[in-house]
């Protein structure tokens, strides 16, 4: 009997979800395990892998297409199997045990669409670059697992080391990757580098990642629907930078490194339980305040941007928030980022200090009042007490929805953020 795929349930809050991919075709065989198709939410993106083995009989919901949660999406079975071509509800139990993996930037290459492999094989075919296809298997039915991929590498069975978003890119332009660089690995930038670099190259055409369509499709709702209104102030760091280096020692001896952004977020979570509008959303004819400063960082991954939150940092100590950020960061790099980590954020932090930039707007990330925008730390002359001394100054940048906060609000919510970083010893209040 032709078993259902069914939308998965890939966090607490979702409830319907858009089918960007399919990795499989009508009438392609399938092995348990493999990645079947990718599911977009309005957060992230995830490899759905498949339930069953089998023949894949029938597709019922195109891409693009939104889905409520439990909806059968297609049938899997055996050669010559007949199923019903017509939608209907599955049970929730059915979702809820559909597999996934989160693909923030974790790419399936092309060459082992039909190679069966364990899904850790897979994972550790991608983040080596090896073709699947050029790899014997060990395993039951020649099935391919990790002591396979382990040996091939040993072997020198590829001739590239790449990103997983750089191999397929590659392939979707056409880049012969081992034409793009001999030594290290390649990334995206290498590809598109090679892609444009003839004397005469055409225009490159790159087709959307579906990361990237759900980034595209927040910003551009934030820049329509929010009018949002920018406050920049200069703080002096000098006593953060002095803060720091007098805790960091004792959080290293516990195992934790304690970063400027872990006590940003602190601060921010202080201001935020004061200044309560700003840890707001706007909702139709009411502002929702929100109980808990759920405190968001943005971070940058190959092919996208994620921003997990802290969830309730207003009650959390700075080592646990710092232990937090961590382990989000963590796991936002390695593509295993739960979806609930990426819901439910009230406020969002974007620092980028290491590029060394000074000033720069970012944009809020709906439905949050408000972002955070904080630049390097650069030593400058500053007048103190009639003097000219130098000091480690940062330029912070808010960027507040003004349907929510006036503008008097919003300066005055930057102004004790500033007093917290040139003070913050006030967090011990």
């Amino acid at each position: 009997m032709a078993s259902p795929v069914t939308m998965p349930k890939l966090g607490l809050t979702m409830n319907t979800g858009v089918v960007s991919q399919w990795r499989k075709k009508e009438g392609e065989t399938v092995g348990k395990g493999e990645i079947l198709m990718v599911v977009a939410t309005d957060k992230l993106t995830f490899d759905v892998e498949a339930p069953s083995e089998g023949i894949l009989l029938k597709v019922l919901v195109p891409e693009g297409k939104d889905v409520p949660v439990g909806e059968v999406l297609a049938y899997i079975g055996v050669s010559g199997e007949t199923v019903a071509g017509s939608v209907r509800e599955a049970p929730p139990a059915e979702a809820a045990e559909t597999k996934i993996s989160p693909v923030t930037a974790v790419v399936e290459k092309a060459s082992a669409g039909a190679v069966r492999a364990t899904p850790l094989a897979r994972k550790t075919a991608r983040e080596a670059g090896i073709d699947l296809a050029l790899v014997a298997g060990s395993g039951p039915s020649g099935r391919i697992v990790r002591k396979d991929v382990d040996a091939a590498a040993a072997a020198g069975t590829f001739s590239v080391k790449a990103s997983p978003v750089a191999a397929k890119m590659a392939a979707e332009l056409g880049v012969d990757m081992a034409s793009v660089r001999k030594d290290g690995r390649v990334m995206k930038e290498d590809v598109l580098r090679a892609a444009v670099a003839a004397p005469e190259a055409e225009d490159v055409r790159v087709p959307l990642t579906p990361m990237r369509k759900v980034i595209a499709e927040r910003m551009s709702l934030s820049n329509a629907t929010v009018p949002s209104v920018t406050f920049t102030v200069e703080a002096d760091f000098s006593a953060l930078v002095a803060f720091r280096n007098k805790v960091k020692d004792e959080a290293s001896r516990k195992g934790v490194k304690i970063s400027y952004n872990h006590i940003l977020m602190k601060i921010c979570a202080a201001a935020l339980k004061e200044m309560p509008l700003a840890n707001a959303s706007f909702d139709g004819d009411a502002i929702v305040m929100h109980g808990n400063a759920n405190i968001g960082l943005a971070v940058s991954i190959q092919g996208g941007l994620l921003v997990p939150n802290v969830k309730a940092a207003q009650s959390k100590s700075l080592m646990r928030i710092a232990e937090e950020t961590d382990l989000l960061v963590e796991q936002a790099r390695s593509g295993s980022l739960a979806l609930d980590s990426m819901q439910g954020g009230t406020f969002t932090i974007t620092n980028l200090g290491m590029f060394g930039m000074q000033s720069f707007t970012p944009i809020v990330n709906p439905p949050e009042a408000c972002i955070l925008g904080v630049n390097a730390i650069v030593e400058k002359p500053v007048v103190v007490d009639g003097e000219i001394v130098v000091r480690p100054m940062s330029a912070l940048c808010l960027v507040a929805d003004h349907r929510i906060l006036d503008g008097a609000e919003a300066a005055r919510f930057l102004a004790r953020i500033k007093e917290f970083v040139e003070n913050p010893w006030l967090l011990l209040l």
